[in-house]
């Protein structure tokens, strides 16, 4: 399912327009990307929670030419599935 997907899907279980559906699925987006990227945590209940982590420096090779490079430190972002998100897509 494609963010379009997702806001029509949202916009007919809510009986809204796919315009103001889109406009609020994308501000809540805005918000957590926001919240994530400030280094805060963002916990949905039942659902899961988004947060950032880091990854060291390290040495790695290239493929094509097996020559070793250096790979920079990073923030990444984690999420971590809630109990009733897994509970649902390990239902039989």
């Amino acid at each position: 399912m494609n963010k379009q997907e997702l806001i029509d899907v949202v916009a007919a279980d809510i009986g809204e327009s796919k315009a103001a559906t889109g406009e609020t699925i994308q501000a809540v987006l805005d918000v957590i990307t926001r919240a994530v990227a400030e280094g805060g945590t963002v916990q949905l209940v039942g659902f899961g929670s988004f947060s950032q982590g880091q990854r060291v420096a390290r040495t790695g090779r290239n493929p094509a030419t097996g020559a070793e490079m250096q790979i920079a430190a990073a923030k990444t972002v984690k999420f971590t599935a809630g109990k009733a998100f897994k509970d649902a897509v390990n239902a039989p």
